[in-house]
């Protein structure tokens, strides 16, 4: 297992020349960040429908716009596992409209893959661009993330760490999959939690968390939520962190942030063990 922080703006790794890894559903982050950027540009609205649809895009980010998702379905995992090539984006909602029920939007919570695959669909057709064009313009860039990128197929993770996985397509992740260094991934969320990214007003609606019960076992949540793009909540060891954490073949990663008592940001990453030992990681290093 791997780590990174930055603490009094000092940035600390374990890792004497930071590797490129997948990012997994801390995406779902970068791309929240992304839309508020334009929300902000008043290019998208927060507020109102997505165009043709019923949903917003406030209700998209915080996975309440009524979508299933394909993770719940065995066939993506057995075929993912069999390293056969990506179902077309028809067939992908075909076989979740089957076999999940959507609900209708703003009815319930329901963590989504598929409304994030929207969410970029948004973003490029506002835009007549493409997402990986749009993160490395608005966020990468910016901050100077210059190893971090949006992989778009098998070659481009030919640098990336998979753990014991060979040949994954990145396109499996409907929304996108950022990969870039552990070290990025707590600039940018650094940066993103102190304002440098999104106004102030925005950030306060990001974070605006809906509480989603009590304690996890064998997590360190006791008290987790979601706002928009983040996975917010209490610890075991008494902190409120901000972040997201994600998974896939052959690796997990978290990444959060916290102010108390002092701003700290950490992000984890692991080919070996599960994701409940890379929360764990990361929340105890934060109570440093």
């Amino acid at each position: 297992m791997t780590y990174a922080l930055i603490l009094n703006d000092k940035l600390i790794s374990d890792e004497e020349t930071p590797a490129i890894v997948p990012w997994w559903s801390f995406t779902k982050t970068v791309i929240a960040a992304a839309a508020l950027i334009l929300v902000r540009d008043k290019v998208l609205s927060l507020d109102e429908f997505c165009p043709g649809q019923n949903y917003t895009l406030r209700q998209l980010l915080r996975h309440e716009a009524g979508f299933a998702d394909y993770g719940s379905l065995a066939e993506y995992h057995s075929s993912v596992k069999a390293g056969t090539p990506p179902w077309a984006i028809d067939e992908m909602l075909a076989r979740v409209e089957k076999l999940n029920a959507a609900s209708t939007p703003g009815s319930k919570w329901n963590y989504s893959n598929i409304g994030y695959f929207h969410v970029r669909l948004l973003i490029e057709h506002e835009l007549n661009e493409t997402l990986d064009s749009v993160l490395s313009r608005l966020i990468f860039r910016p901050l100077k993330l210059s190893k971090t990128r949006v992989a778009n197929l098998p070659s481009d993770l030919s640098d990336v760490v998979m753990g014991d996985t060979h040949g994954y397509h990145p396109a499996w992740v409907y929304h996108g999959l950022a990969v870039g260094p552990l070290t990025d991934a707590v600039v940018f969320l650094k940066e993103l939690m102190s304002g440098s990214l999104v106004p102030d007003y925005l950030l306060k609606e990001m974070l605006q968390v809906r509480t989603l019960g009590g304690p996890i076992s064998g997590r360190p949540w006791t008290s987790p939520g979601y706002g928009l793009g983040v996975m917010a909540g209490g610890t075991d060891n008494k902190l409120f962190v901000i972040g997201h954490s994600g998974g896939g073949p052959g690796s997990d990663i978290a990444v959060y942030h916290t102010t108390d008592p002092v701003p700290v940001t950490c992000a984890a990453f692991s080919t070996s063990a599960d994701g409940i030992d890379v929360e764990r990681m990361v929340v105890s290093k934060l109570a440093r």
